[in-house]
């Protein structure tokens, strides 16, 4: 089974093509050009140097969110267009869920964190265990404050770690608990690699939709929105 998975949704962008959990090409840029510039441009060389084309690949998948709002619409704008001519089948995962997928082989919690500005995070917790990610709780717009309070006071029979590009905003209100500690910067980003195998599953599962069903997921207003609501409420 041949997929090709994209991730733009945070800082950097990534593709990654698998083939029956084998990864065959990984491409990663966390740069400042924007991820219009540099996403398909990955794609182009990865189809190149494995030799496919997109009719080859059995289905695409790509990170739909929580994230960047503009990120996850070019994610997914890219994503439909490659998989709408060929009529491929389509996985939208969680970002959360994605890089959860990167600690696998070690026995923990994974408290995923990103950056939602106002001292708020997108978050979501798993507990890894025998190489597979049971999720704890729903993806979540969620304050520092109440999500360290929760953590807390959770029984944490294994280390907990904190992953996500709101990782350094949120570990200061953690940092004095027991047995907690940062994601590696290797491993703190979600990837297009681990988005490809988490999206091999759902496959097998029949959870795919088409390139036209395919949504974003959005655990809150964009902030022009929110700024407008404000004015029209006060």
């Amino acid at each position: 089974m041949r997929i090709l998975a994209l991730d733009c949704t945070a800082g950097p962008a990534s593709c990654a093509i698998t083939d029956d959990s084998r990864l065959l090409a990984s491409f990663y840029c966390h740069v400042k050009q924007t991820h219009s510039v540099t996403l398909l441009p990955m794609v182009k060389a990865a189809l190149e140097n494995t030799g496919l084309s997109v009719g080859d690949l059995d289905a695409l998948a790509v990170t739909a969110g929580p994230g960047s709002f503009t990120g996850v619409r070019i994610g997914l704008a890219a994503l439909k267009g490659l998989a709408a001519p060929y009529s491929l089948p389509c996985v939208g995962l969680s970002t959360l869920a994605v890089m959860a997928e990167a600690f696998l082989d070690t026995d923990c919690v994974v408290c995923a964190v990103m950056d939602a500005r106002r001292n708020q995070v997108y978050n979501a917790l798993f507990r890894i265990e025998n190489g597979l990610a049971h999720r704890l709780c729903d993806d979540r717009a969620i304050s520092c404050e109440a999500l360290a309070g929760e953590i807390a006071h959770m029984r944490r029979p294994v280390e907990l770690i904190v992953t996500g590009d709101g990782t350094d905003v949120f570990f200061p209100y953690v940092k004095e608990l027991k047995n907690i500690r940062k994601a590696g910067e290797s491993r703190r980003y979600q990837s297009a690699a681990c988005c490809a195998l988490l999206a091999e599953k759902a496959v097998k599962e029949g959870r795919t939709v088409t390139a036209e069903s395919l949504l974003p997921v959005y655990l809150r207003l964009p902030q022009a929105e929110r700024d407008l609501q404000a004015k029209k409420e006060s």
